[in-house]
């Protein structure tokens, strides 16, 4: 609730003789977070302007990233940061509440990410149970386990 006023009190600014002319208010997420990072981040400077330029940030998982490994980062987990009994807001739905219309296509693209990705996770570990499978059936011949043993793989 509060996240919501205060996005409000900011919209609420706009330059008088002719609005046009700016602060500008980004409803889109990932818009949002760029403009709370360049905040943070000396952006009037050659250095701070450079770290900008090679800040992404997106709605959803874009193509490229969609097939990495997703890493979790245990000091940003919301259990250990946030307190149960605290209010929180997503960003997601705080945009959707100042007029981003495009949550429903980014939750439809998740959704189909998702079940691609769990196809290919079941893939992987059935492809590795098989293959632990097959070296426990291989049995080798005393001659090879004396050039295995020589060469350092017992």
């Amino acid at each position: 609730y509060r996240a919501k006023l205060k996005y409000a009190n900011f919209k609420r600014k706009k330059t008088n003789s002719n609005p046009r002319h700016g602060p500008f208010h980004q409803r889109a997420p990932s818009k949002i977070l760029w403009r709370t990072i360049r905040g943070m981040v000396p952006h009037k400077t050659a250095r701070g302007a450079a770290a900008l330029d090679r800040l992404k940030c997106y709605e959803g998982i874009p193509h490229p990233f969609d097939r990495k490994k997703r890493m979790v980062i245990p000091a940003a987990l919301k259990v250990l940061r946030i307190r149960p009994e605290r209010k929180f807001c997503k960003l997601g739905d705080l945009s959707s509440l100042f007029g981003w219309k495009h949550s429903a296509l980014i939750e439809r693209l998740e959704g189909q990410r998702k079940v691609k990705s769990e196809a290919f996770h079941k893939k992987k570990t059935s492809q590795v149970r098989a293959k632990k499978e097959a070296f426990k059936k291989v049995k080798v011949s005393a001659e090879d386990q004396k050039v295995l043993e020589a060469a350092g793989f017992a």
